[in-house]
């Protein structure tokens, strides 16, 4: 069995697995290439626990708890226990129905928010419960598929085309393999992996097959780290501030009132004690807007429902309210504002032979590429003709020469229909210079358009063609002659533009965050209209800053850039929360693991189709169809019911103030005791009816909403002002007056 000091060391990460020559790792694990026997991973799991990312699971109970427990429930707490034990010391019997009218509200109330919350919630779980990964794994000398949460280190895998890795490895013998790491790094293109280089779990297998021995899983994972970051960030919402903001507003006019009360009644009307009892809890009860969080909280669940409907799942409610004053949107680009899928820009295909034309030198690179078990660049070329089986059309195949990282370019023999022999080659426009034994005048000019399409942030891709007379496979045959050079792109998705142009139209600043070049992210941004005023990561760091950007302060250029390349998940970490301290409402969107501490600590995490689980679970909105317009149709039902929950607080505050100073004045000016239970019932009729505003007709407003609470303070005042008079003087016609009694009569 192994050592468990050692494996304890490798757990807290003392020991580098990542850089040390791949015999030591053997070493260090205390493995060989033949696995690990049953007992012994099961030995490990225990050491390092399960291979996947840790959940806390709430608790029912609390979280029903929880909607019990804010300032404006504990103000109708009060009332409850003042119904009994003031009662009581007034030399009265309790009073247990205005007590169980109160507790029955603060249930209702709870109820409903708590089954509305959990259904929100039930609807994301079922969404994330999509994955069980399963991998390939040498256990007890056989290999056999299990679940990738047992893996551990030290571990036995296989690893071929299609397959996400489950784990962090390090390569063992074998061809090298194609990783797809754009999920984790942002990297547009895959990258190739020899043997001893290590492979990140959620990475994709793109191209080969090989085995490999794990060296980290769950937590000490490169996913996992970008996880943890997402665990540690954690904040009070946007909208539970507003909540108490309000609910402070609505305290504070009752304790206004009570204290008047008090003063008059007693020490100036000098009142029995028991009589002014049912006046104070008149205004506990009926000023205390406590079905606010429930009917704030069905307006939002029903506008989730109108998202799902839409293609956006919302995890968390309020995220709703935050994405209508959002005012900036901070998007990843690849697989988000891009295809994530390469391209060739046929218009700017650059000819160096006079006998073909731009598609003959396309034709000739499908041809030199493969037709099946693609990789990223072979799949763009052969996607551009009218018919991939054009490729291999009229001619007959006699050798495929691979792709390796040494020539860097992969080439085809083959027999036309004169059955004459021909070969062509593609590949890294330097290795096909040297391949064509190409002069300096040549080479001057490739440069330059390699320049040129760098510029406008295209890869290059060269093309070049021989004859073989000798008709043999091992013929070197005559010169290689240079044909073509090819532009090579990450397309934008068709709607990107749309959406962008929409989003600023509805006053939502738009923000490129991508770790691909620089010249890439400009060319990107200038194709989809939201502007090339962009900087590499290294304008957001105090030293070694771009020479463009030294005259801003970091938080000024963040405000003022359209975007950013090269960055790490800590830049978009930084970016977000720099932003926030801004006073700016900030979305961000993305599909990757390096997307989500960004996803977590932004007001509204969007994680867009076909995201891995991580961008899911740090997000706060979960997009099911392909594109972002959907964005922008969350964005104007979120600006719809932003009105709604704004004409209900304006409600909320000028109730408060009506009941509170009606029956204020009404208890002074005439000494009426009203009682409690009546106050009661009119605010449950009063809440009951007010939830119809959930389907209100209002229209979305065209920028950022905001909470003016200055505003909703005032008009409630004045309102509820006017209302309190009304009441007043309805009181009094009805009391002092026979205005009533008169029209009865004279009906």
């Amino acid at each position: 069995m192994a050592n468990p000091i050692t494996l304890q060391e490798i757990r807290n990460e003392s020991v580098d697995l990542e850089h040390i020559p791949i015999g030591e790792v053997f070493e260090k694990l205390k493995c060989t290439k033949e696995g690990l026997s049953s007992e012994e991973g099961a030995n490990r799991l225990q050491v390092f626990g399960p291979n996947k990312l840790e959940e806390k699971k709430e608790s029912k109970i609390l979280k029903f708890l929880g909607f019990m427990w804010n300032p404006l429930s504990w103000v109708m707490e009060a009332a409850a226990i003042m119904a009994i034990v003031l009662a009581n010391g007034g030399g009265r019997p309790p009073d247990w129905q205005d007590c169980v009218g109160v507790i029955a509200l603060l249930l209702i109330n709870s109820t409903i928010s708590f089954l509305e919350e959990n259904n929100a919630g039930n609807a994301a779980a079922a969404l994330m419960a999509g994955l069980a990964p399963r991998t390939k794994v040498l256990r007890d000398g056989r290999w056999s598929e299990q679940d990738a949460a047992m893996l551990v280190p030290g571990d036995i895998i296989s690893i071929k085309l299609g397959d996400i890795v489950p784990a962090d490895a390090r390569l063992l013998e074998g061809d090298p393999l194609k990783i797809d790491q754009s999920a984790l790094t942002g990297e547009s293109l895959p990258v190739t992996k020899n043997p001893s280089d290590e492979v990140f779990s959620g990475s994709t297998c793109k191209q080969g097959e090989i085995e490999a021995v794990v060296i980290a899983t769950g937590v000490h994972t490169f996913f996992g780290k970008a996880a943890h970051l997402v665990d540690s960030t954690n904040q009070v919402g946007h909208f539970q501030k507003v909540l108490t903001a309000i609910g402070n507003f609505c305290i504070c006019s009752i304790a206004i009132g009570i204290v008047i009360e008090i003063i008059v009644m007693y020490p100036i009307q000098h009142r029995a004690y028991r009589d002014g009892i049912d006046n104070l809890l008149v205004l506990l009860i009926g000023g205390i807007p406590i079905a606010m969080p429930t009917v704030l909280s069905v307006t939002m669940a029903i506008g989730s429902h109108r998202l799902s409907k839409q293609g956006a799942i919302t995890k968390r409610m309020t995220a709703i309210e935050e994405m209508a004053g959002m005012d900036v949107l901070c998007s990843d680009k690849t697989g988000t504002l891009t295809l994530n899928r390469l391209t060739v820009d046929q218009s700017l295909t650059e000819v160096f032979v006079g006998d073909v034309d731009k598609e003959h030198v396309i034709l000739l690179a499908a041809r030199a590429s493969r037709t099946e078990n693609q990789d990223a660049i072979d799949a763009a070329i052969v996607g551009m003709l009218a018919d991939p089986k054009e490729a291999r059309a009229g001619i007959r195949e006699v050798h495929f020469f691979p792709f390796n990282p040494v020539d860097k370019r992969t080439a085809l023999t083959y027999i036309d229909s004169n059955e004459s022999w021909h070969r062509v080659s593609k590949g890294a426009p330097e290795q096909i210079l040297n391949l064509c034994n190409s002069n300096e005048v040549v080479r001057e000019k490739v440069h330059g358009v390699i320049d040129k399409f760098a510029e406008c942030g295209l890869r290059s891709l060269g093309v070049a063609r021989q004859e073989v007379p000798e008709k043999t496979k091992e013929s070197p045959g005559d010169p290689w002659q240079l044909v073509g050079l090819l532009a090579l792109f990450d397309p934008p998705r068709h709607d990107s533009a749309e959406t962008i142009r929409r989003a600023l139209n509805l006053g939502v600043n738009v923000k490129m965050i991508t770790g691909d070049q620089l010249a890439i992210a400009k060319e990107t941004g200038r194709r989809l209209g939201m502007g090339s005023n962009m900087y590499p990561s290294s304008a957001l760091l105090s030293q070694n800053r771009d020479a463009s950007a030294d005259t801003l302060h970091v938080d000024e250029l963040i405000e003022t850039a359209d975007g950013f390349a090269g960055v790490f998940p800590e830049h978009k970490y930084e970016i977000v929360r720099r932003l926030q301290e801004k006073k700016h409402i900030c979305g961000m969107t993305g599909d990757g693991v390096n997307d989500a501490p960004a996803l977590k600590k932004a007001d509204i995490g969007i994680a867009v189709a076909d995201a891995t689980d991580a961008a899911r679970s740090a997000s706060d909105i979960v997009l099911t169809e392909p594109g972002l317009s959907v964005i922008i149709s969350a964005v104007l039902t979120s600006r719809a019911i932003f009105q709604r929950m704004k004409n209900y607080t304006i409600y909320a505050v000028s109730i408060t103030i009506r009941i509170v100073f009606g029956f204020l004045l009404i208890a002074l000016i005439w000494k009426f005791d009203f009682a409690p239970f009546m106050v009661l019932i009119i605010a449950i009729l009063n809440d009951g009816t007010i939830m119809t505003i959930s389907k209100d007709r209002v229209k979305p407003s065209p920028q950022p909403d905001s909470w003016k609470l200055k505003e909703i303070f005032a008009t409630g005042i004045v309102l509820g002002g006017y209302l309190a008079l009304m009441t007043v003087l309805f009181f009094w016609i009805v009391r002092d007056t026979d205005f009533c009694s008169v029209r009865t009569k004279k009906s």
